[in-house]
């Protein structure tokens, strides 16, 4: 789904849309959309550059970096994405990365692709590690139980061999 910049002539134009999950996921992502994807945004012109301010809200399904149990995070992302022509991208000369670079995409054929932005926004907002809780006891080492859901009688001392020698020489004392 693209966003046609011909359509847009103010200086500031209003866009809201709502998509459905299978317009904007994709298959490899980490993530699965589970809720419509509400995205709202002030479109600022100037001449040829363009920067999009606003929000875009949903629900996605994660799985547990613990227990594995699949669970519904909120998304809630406001972003302020400035879009350059992609022909600048091309005749800028190497340069360190400045902070407003990391704000700075460029559009092609007159288009912004929104589903670029709405995944990049995901991206930005999920955990570093999913956790459907958090005090999440995870999955047994040696069974795989989800220990949320029940317990087990597995030994869980595990012995480093290495150390084996100084549980000896303590014992002797």
């Amino acid at each position: 789904m693209k966003l046609d910049l011909t359509r847009y002539r103010q200086p500031v134009s209003h866009f809201a849309r709502t998509f459905q999950p299978d317009e904007v996921g994709g298959d490899a992502d980490a993530y699965q959309i589970v809720e419509p994807v509400e995205l709202e945004f002030d479109i600022h012109k100037d001449k040829d550059k363009f920067r999009l301010v606003g929000r875009v809200r949903t629900q996605l399904e994660l799985s547990c970096s613990r227990c594995v149990e699949p669970y519904r995070f909120p998304i809630d992302a406001g972003f302020d994405q400035r879009y350059l022509p992609s022909s600048d991208a091309s005749i800028e000369v190497e340069r360190e990365v400045e902070d407003d670079d990391l704000e700075t995409s460029y559009y092609g054929d007159d288009r912004i692709d929104l589903s670029d932005l709405m995944r990049e926004q995901f991206y930005l907002a999920l955990p570093m590690k999913p956790l459907c809780a958090d005090d999440c006891q995870g999955l047994c080492a040696i069974c795989g139980t989800n220990l949320n859901r029940e317990t087990c009688d597995c030994k869980q001392e595990s012995e480093d061999p290495r150390l084996a020698i100084l549980k000896e020489l303590r014992s002797k004392k």
